[in-house]
């Protein structure tokens, strides 16, 4: 049997999985909700469940991946009990890594083409309209989002083909360490701008009377939900890198350096965004639209705005693409897990498959924008991010942890033995029943809150059909915990009675 390839280094650890744990949902939701939730207030509450809830799934992904030896797509096989039905959760986490990259590798697409853009002018002196019809004429041009997404398939899987140690953590490396250094240069820049300081007591200064106008409910929710989203927990893209990691290090304090790395770079986009956004005078939680509308007429006003926009797209670049060569990493190693490809023949299957893949939310903008599947001004790529984020992530990382904690799977002993291997920061005995009881219903509640701000707008028959769908999807994760527990029992009693 081939030895599975390993990280050359732990510094080649914590860059890889924080490259894959700081994409867009970093530098892209993080700024906006700030602004929209009250800045440091929100912030405040956002670190506090970061700590509590994102932390402590992130320790059983990779102690998942470490213990097997594999990816999702035989790790439960390998480590559950006989009996056990937690092994079906690896189809799932497989749908939800090719789903999540239908659309991100279009995003992705869309931060190298303004890169490109703004560093050869064409952004330059265009006034607000303008700016606005450049995003729009982008999402109508079906041959120039093709074009982006296939130059980031192939550049991705050409990385991955090279390996572990010479092309996934030797180029994320080079990725991150940049991605570090031009966050660094761009937040220096933007609190030097007229006007800044007002936008950097906005972002950390606690102001709780910003937050009562927000609605409190409103900000826990959203910081909770930004703290859970932001690790990329859930869907096995952290069990692949527990699986290249060596015994030498505790689990618990690899997790405490990625997620901290992973909230240093939130911090840092925030601000570079919202002093930027103060000097000169746009609203800091303008939405989505804020990378591709605001920010770029914030740079057309600056001085040197060419420079520092290109570089700005150029870090949301470096983001965006070290998450889609991460997940494309777990992407490949279903085939050579399940099928004993070799990782040439994987690359190869998977690069035209993905693009394959990706056309749907291309076209979802432009020739197949008819298509509404969430309801009304809905497009393709709406509902993959639904089902991706809304669903498998949240109830995947309740599959994690009730797999590592619960007598039914994997098991409290056997996950805490694995997590404390090595030196480091040991993870606590006594926080079973907070895993067991609090965590899974916190992340139920997410879940339904979810279903219900997408579709309580919609009308009361989309709203009951759709909220039918979420609990059934409910009650399949349910059967992927509980569902062998007679199987189990009956097992365990077979093995009592021949003692």
């Amino acid at each position: 049997m081939k030895e599975r390839e390993k990280f050359g280094s732990r510094l080649g650890f914590i860059l890889v999985s924080a490259g894959c744990a700081i994409g867009l949902g970093n530098v892209w939701k993080f700024p906006y909700m700030a602004g929209k939730f009250g800045g440091a207030a929100f912030i405040l509450i956002y670190l506090v469940f970061l700590a509590i809830l994102g932390l402590p799934i992130l320790v059983c992904e990779f102690a998942v991946g470490r213990a097997s030896r594999k990816s999702t797509a035989k790790a439960f096989h390998d480590l559950e009990p006989k009996g056990a039905n937690f092994h079906n959760f690896s189809y799932m986490s497989m749908v939800s890594n090719y789903v999540l990259m239908m659309f991100y590798t279009m995003v992705a697409g869309w931060m190298m083409y303004y890169c490109f853009t703004t560093a050869t002018g064409r952004l330059g002196g265009k006034n607000t309209e303008e700016v606005i019809s450049w995003f729009d004429n982008l999402q109508a041009s079906p041959g120039t989002m093709t074009f982006w997404m296939v130059l980031v398939v192939v550049l991705s899987f050409g990385i991955c083909s090279l390996g572990v140690q010479k092309g996934l953590e030797r180029i994320t490396k080079f990725m991150m360490i940049c991605l570090l250094a031009l966050i660094v240069l761009l937040a220096v820049h933007s609190l030097t701008l007229d006007g800044a300081m007002e936008g950097v007591k906005f972002y950390l200064i606690p102001n709780f009377d910003s937050m009562k106008e927000a609605g409190i409910g409103n900000v826990i929710f959203g910081a909770m939900s930004q703290a859970f989203f932001t690790l990329s927990i859930g869907a096995g893209s952290m069990t692949i890198f527990g699986s290249y990691l060596g015994k030498d290090r505790s689990l618990g304090g690899e997790s405490v350096h990625i997620t901290l790395l992973d909230t240093f770079v939130a911090l840092m986009a925030g601000l570079i965004i919202i002093p930027a956004c103060f000097a000169f005078g746009v609203e800091p939680g303008a939405g989505p639209g804020l990378i591709f509308i605001t920010l770029p007429n914030v740079f057309n006003q600056m001085a040197g705005g060419r420079v520092w926009g290109s570089l700005f797209f150029l870090f949301m670049s470096f983001a965006a693409l070290s998450t889609v060569i991460a997940v494309f990493e777990n992407i490949l190693s279903y085939a050579m897990d399940l099928w004993g490809w070799s990782r040439r023949k994987a690359v190869a299957v998977n690069l035209i498959l993905m693009i394959v893949l990706s056309m749907p939310a291309v076209l979802g903008f432009n020739v197949l924008s008819g298509l509404q599947p969430l309801g009304e001004g809905s497009n393709i790529m709406d509902l993959e991010d639904f089902i991706v984020s809304s669903n498998i992530l949240p109830l995947g990382s309740v599959v994690y942890v009730m797999f590592c904690v619960s007598r039914y799977g994997w098991g409290w002993e056997n996950f805490l033995k694995e997590v404390n291997t090595g030196s480091g920061l040991k993870f606590p005995r006594g926080v079973r029943p907070y895993m067991l009881f609090v965590i899974p219903a916190v992340i139920v509640i997410i879940y339904l809150k979810g279903y219900y701000d997408m579709f309580s707008h919609r009308g009361p028959a989309v709203f009951a059909a759709w909220m039918v769908v979420g609990v059934l999807v409910l009650a399949l994760i349910g059967w992927f915990i509980f569902g062998g527990r007679r199987r189990q029992q009956k097992l365990q009693a077979e093995k009592e009675r021949k003692r």
